[in-house]
């Protein structure tokens, strides 16, 4: 693999930012990605290491030693085999390259002791220079199958599956309830971490292999009151979808935000993060809002130590808050993991991201007590430290603080999909509020309802967008052979 000896030679080599008084003036990417010569140097140090524990640590299970292998043999022919390679397990490479928290990086054999080989960079270097080389084009099936799918949800899972499916011949229509195709994806990242256009250009590509977008359309209905971005225009009926395709697969996110029902929650100022984010990605596009949510002069609280929270950060930053502080409940982690202890599995340790590093008060071990406010409008959080004591969290006596707060962000995940989806259809839930499918090889991500299939957020809960893929993947290869009794596509 690589260079026999390139895991002794070469460091790792991180991709690089653009300065931060720069990039705070836009939503623009500014992750500066590995060049040719810098990608085949962490390509030579991919070890011959007998056993890829990476391929386990990707949800996706990348075949990551051999496209390390070609890049660092670098010529054009090995870069087009690269992109061959990668997307015969992941249909998305400019998404997980650009979001992915990289867990295969932690199951990386050299990661034991010493810095693993820059898989994520690796990856996002194959695919930015495959579109550019004009690699990535439709697939359009040699044949139709008559059979017909449905997809509600266009986020990484929809995508993933309608892809596939299509590619399997079937004719496949996505359900989005926005105006826009991509869900979290869309709505839910920041532009400056994931540019719109990298969804656009995938959604050409699938229309030509035959892929049908619907978007605007609500399946079933929201509950009143929700706050889940909803730009509908129509809706149709479970009913109606079930009486006009063969078979249904519901990949909707989990966007169920979790509440903080501390005193004071009804002032003016506090707001889920999932009301905030998608507003700002809207404005980005063009779109003109009536009452956006703004942070410019303005002292901001982010409740939430994830990164959604941390997307609040980026995003408040950018607008020109006074000052940005972030809560986390649970204790500051270590700065470095116990590797031996921990490989190759996902980590615990302390993540500083690109968003906290434009700016950004960090506190841990800290509770919120209640919501301060003056004539309706929020102007303070009263907080509280905590120990963690027989994995609970008890208050330190004499440790409560009042905050300024002019806005507050609850960041703190998701707990479910939007229910209503899953009564429209009848489809049974687990103890999570999640559709209730197994994953087993044969009949799997299939519900109790006849010919209706969840996979994604939808089935597994709040989870990484490089989970969606694998699920949306593996639910098509399902749908596949429930439609034609066997599949050749892979799971």
């Amino acid at each position: 693999m690589g260079k026999v000896t390139g895991f002794m030679e070469y460091e790792r080599l991180d991709e690089g930012y653009e300065p931060v008084p720069a990039r705070l003036k836009n939503y623009k990417e500014f992750v500066i990605g590995l060049n040719a010569d810098q990608a085949k140097q962490q390509g030579a140090r991919c070890m011959d290491c007998g056993t890829p524990f990476c391929n386990n640590g990707c949800p996706v299970n990348n075949i990551i030693p051999d496209f390390n292998d070609l890049v660092y043999r670098g010529r054009g022919e090995d870069w087009a085999k690269a992109i061959t390679l990668l997307h015969s397990t992941n249909n998305f490479p400019e998404f997980t390259g650009r979001i992915c928290p990289a867990p295969c990086e932690a199951a990386c054999t050299l990661n034991v002791n010493d810095e693993a080989v820059g898989i994520k960079s690796i990856e996002h270097a194959i695919i930015d220079r495959a579109w550019e080389q004009g690699w990535v084009k439709p697939q359009v099936p040699e044949a139709k199958t008559g059979k017909t799918v449905a997809i509600v949800g266009s986020g990484p899972a929809g995508l993933a599956a309608a892809q596939q499916l299509a590619r399997a011949g079937h004719s496949v229509t996505v359900f989005e309830k926005n105006d826009r195709v991509g869900g979290l994806l869309r709505y839910g990242i920041p532009d400056f971490k994931m540019e719109k256009s990298h969804i656009d250009r995938r959604v050409a590509q699938m229309e030509a292999e035959g892929v049908v977008f619907r978007t605007g359309v609500l399946v079933g209905a929201l509950p009143e009151g929700s706050k889940v971005t909803n730009w509908a225009k129509q809706s149709i009926s479970a009913d109606e979808l079930k009486a006009q395709f063969d078979a249904v697969l519901l990949s909707g996110g989990s966007e169920d935000s979790r509440d903080l029902p501390a005193p004071g929650r009804e002032l003016s100022g506090i707001h889920f993060a999932m009301e905030f984010l998608p507003q700002q990605n809207k404005v980005n596009a063009g779109d003109k809002l009536k009452a956006q949510i703004r942070a410019e002069g303005k002292h901001v609280i982010v409740i939430g130590g994830g990164d959604t929270g941390s997307d609040c950060v980026g995003t408040s930053n950018r607008h020109g808050a006074k000052s940005v502080t972030q809560f986390e409940l649970m204790p500051q982690p270590p700065e470095e993991e116990d590797r031996p202890l921990t490989w190759p599995y996902w980590p615990l340790k302390l993540r500083t991201s690109s968003s906290h590093e434009e700016g950004c008060e960090r506190e841990f071990a800290i509770s919120t007590k209640e919501f301060i406010g003056e004539k309706g409008k929020l102007t303070g959080v009263k907080t509280v430290r905590v120990e963690w004591q027989a994995g609970k969290a008890v208050e330190v006596p004499g440790s409560e603080q009042i905050l300024k707060a002019d806005l507050v962000f609850l960041a703190m995940g998701f707990v479910a999909p939007v229910a209503t989806v899953l009564e429209a259809f009848g489809v049974s839930k687990d103890a999570r509020g999640n559709a209730k499918a197994s994953v087993d090889f044969i009949g799997g991500y299939q519900t109790n309802v006849a010919k209706v299939f969840a996979a994604g957020d939808m089935r597994r809960g709040q989870s990484l967008v490089v989970w969606a893929i694998r699920e949306g993947r593996q639910a098509a290869r399902a749908v596949d052979e429930f439609l034609m009794g066997a599949s050749e596509l892979p799971r």
